[in-house]
Parts: structure tokens; C-alpha cells; sequence
């Protein structure tokens, strides 16, 4: 949305770069990039907790009053004038070695590769992980979003204010991270895009709505396949998304996406194929392949048949079939003609996987 100069408002919650543990990774990177950045210093000094508590933090504070300079270079000085007393040294001394080391061993990484190394080298990762419960796992899979975000990155495509030449990736996206966390939202009554999750959607209606990342794996979710309970309760919850439309709804998902730091093939989930077709209008965006789906699943890449060809079959792809032995699944891939054209099929059943068959004897029903 900044991207385009669209107005946009974010309902509930936080926004993404808002988040704790987000504003700790980029704390540090922050500091990577500029050491008088002071408020990125207070924030991390002791986070991980590392043994420099608040009174050491109140002497290096006053230290950089006292000498008009920054926390970084009060806190490089106390430690060589050996103010500080000798646990509270060690510490402020490992801390600062910690920021130059990561600065030194990551200048010549990816950008998703140097803060995927700055996260676990600095100890937020392994922080969270020890926390446990849900809300450190959800922590746990923003940071490995945050990777995901800068691998995606492209700084050729943000626009500033002022456009800088000697940018790096790094600071290009603290820059990009520095908007988005910023007021750039629109005002509460100015016309703009309204971004929700579906739990934030109940009882709002709007006239039109998109829906995205309608696929497998992600709605219904992995850990919710396979358990009839839960399965449930998400499909009550894209019907509750659905019926927020008032006069057209979009469903949208996308055949490969990069999620926590790792490319996924996903298919359609299987909401959409409980909708009465005569209910959907089906839009196409370009393809890579009409077999690329596949191309992740075993190292198969096949563009032998024609569209039309497979069509012939009777079966389409993103289509639900059954069969009697493996169960329900979703047909992601295909290849041949004629009678011995074969298949791809992305079964639910927990561990069963996608399954090659021949369309002449697997006996499929369609769902």
C-alpha cells in the first residue's frame, strides 16, 4: 500500500513492525547501521537479558549527558576508563563486541541472511523459543516472518522522501520498516482500504471484500488438518469472512509463497471447493507453468500435456476428488494424454502427501 500511495487504516491489533519482538530485531539492526542510534541501544543492552541492569544503564546515560555524546560511545568509554564495576564492564564490554562482531561477519550476507544471523547470534530467537506457549510461538513465527520480508525485499521499489544513492539494503529496509511503523495510516474517516484479520471482521460488512491466502496449509491451517474439530471451526470462520461482503467477495491464494523463510507450494483450500460452483466465477492470473505446482513436490516438472488436454480427463486443477483408499485431496499437477495421462493429488490425510495416479484406474470421484 505504500508502496502505491494507497491510503490504507489497519483495524485491530498491531501492526507488524508495532510488535515487541519486531522492534527488538530492528533495534539491533538499527544499531548495526548507526551506533548513535541510542534509543535502539536502550532497547537491546540487556535484551536478552545479559547481566547490565538499570543502574548501568543510568551511569552510561548520565555519562553521555554529562560529555554530550552517545549511550554507544559513553558506554565504549566508562568500559575503557574502568568506571563501570567489573561484572557490569564485562558485560557492556561483550554487548558492544557483540554489535561490531555482527556488523563485521554479516556486511557481505544477503539482507535476508544477515538478519535471519542477527536474530539467532544476538539471542532473541533462542529468548523466545524459551518462553513457550502460544504467544511466544507467535512470536517465534514473526521473527521468521521478518527473515521472510527481507528476502523478499527490493529496494529499488520503495520510495522515500528523499532518495539516498548510497543506501544499503540494510538501512533501505530500516527506512522501508521506519514508514510502515510510522503514521502513515490514513485518518479514521478518509476513504481508504481497510486491513483486517477475519476474528477483527465480525460483524462489519462492507461492500467489497478480498480475502487472501485462501489455501491449504494456511486456511485451514497445517496444524489444523487433520483434526475435525478444528477444521470446523475455521470453516465457521471464512464463512464469518465471506458473509462481510454485501455485494461482491474476492478469494485469492497463491500457488508458491515464501513463508517463514521457506518457499511452500500450496493448492486451493478446500472452502473454496465447498462453494456451489454456480456461486464462483473463476479468474486466472499468468502462470509459470500450468505444471509448476508440481515442480516442488518430488522435483517433477512436466509440461508435456496442454491445458486443454488435461481438461479432457474430466478433471481440473485445484479441483476436489476422493478416492477409496487415500481419501479426499486436491488436484495440484498433471502430465500425458489419453489414457495413460496421470494425476497429481495433494491428499488431506495426515502424512499421505501428494500422490501420483493414473487417471484411467484411480476410480476418483469428484467432491
Amino acid at each position: 500500500m505504500i508502496r502505491g500511495r494507497i491510503p490504507y487504516r489497519i483495524y485491530g491489533g498491531l501492526r507488524f513492525f508495532d510488535r515487541q519482538e519486531i522492534k527488538d530485531a530492528l533495534a539491533y539492526l538499527n544499531l548495526m547501521a548507526s551506533r548513535v542510534n541510542d534509543a535502539a541501544l536502550e532497547r537491546v543492552i540487556n535484551t536478552p537479558t545479559r547481566g547490565i541492569g538499570d543502574r548501568t544503564v543510568d551511569i552510561i546515560r548520565a555519562a553521555a549527558r554529562e560529555q554530550g555524546e552517545s549511550l554507544w560511545h559513553a558506554a565504549k568509554r566508562l568500559v575503557a576508563e574502568k568506571v563501570l564495576s567489573g561484572r557490569a564492564a564485562n558485560a557492556v564490554k561483550e554487548f558492544l563486541a557483540l554489535i561490531d562482531r555482527l556488523e563485521d561477519e554479516t556486511s557481505e550476507f544477503s539482507l535476508g541472511r544477515q538478519v535471519d544471523t542477527v536474530i539467532k547470534q544476538s539471542g532473541l530467537m533462542a529468548m523466545y523459543v524459551s518462553e513457550k506457549g502460544e504467544k511466544a510461538e507467535t512470536r517465534v513465527e514473526n521473527l521468521q516472518e521478518l527473515v521472510s520480508a527481507c528476502d523478499n525485499f527490493d529496494a529499488d521499489e520503495q520510495v522515500f522522501d528523499d532518495d539516498s544513492p548510497d543506501m544499503t539494503p540494510l538501512t533501505a529496509f530500516l527506512s522501508h520498516a521506519a514508514l510502515e511503523s510510522g503514521e502513515e495510516q490514513a485518518d479514521a474517516h478518509q476513504d481508504a482500504v481497510q486491513l483486517m484479520t477475519l476474528h477483527s471482521a465480525k460483524g462489519l460488512e462492507f461492500p467489497l471484500v478480498f480475502m487472501t491466502g485462501v489455501e491449504e496449509g494456511l486456511f485451514p491451517s497445517q496444524q489444523s488438518i487433520g483434526e475435525a474439530g478444528r477444521i470446523e471451526e475455521e470453516r465457521r470462520l471464512c464463512y464469518v469472512g465471506m458473509t462481510r461482503a454485501m455485494k461482491k467477495l474476492v478469494l485469492t491464494y497463491a500457488e508458491q509463497r515464501r513463508i517463514y523463510g521457506q518457499e511452500q507450494i500450496h493448492s486451493p483450500s478446500r472452502f473454496i471447493g465447498e462453494i456451489p460452483s454456480d456461486a464462483l466465477y473463476h479468474v486466472r492470473g499468468q502462470r509459470r507453468s500450468e505444471s509448476y505446482a508440481g515442480a516442488a513436490s518430488g522435483g517433477r516438472f512436466h509440461t508435456g500435456a496442454s491445458h486443454e488436454t488435461f481438461e479432457q480427463t474430466g478433471f481440473q486443477l485445484g479441483q476436489r476428488v476422493r478416492h477409496a483408499k487415500f481419501g479426499e485431496g486436491t488436484v495440484i499437477n498433471y502430465e500425458g494424454s489419453g489414457a495413460q495421462s496421470r494425476i497429481q493429488i495433494n491428499f488431506d490425510e495426515f502424512g499421505l502427501g501428494s500422490k501420483w495416479l493414473v487417471v484411467a484406474y484411480a476410480r476418483l470421484d469428484r467432491v
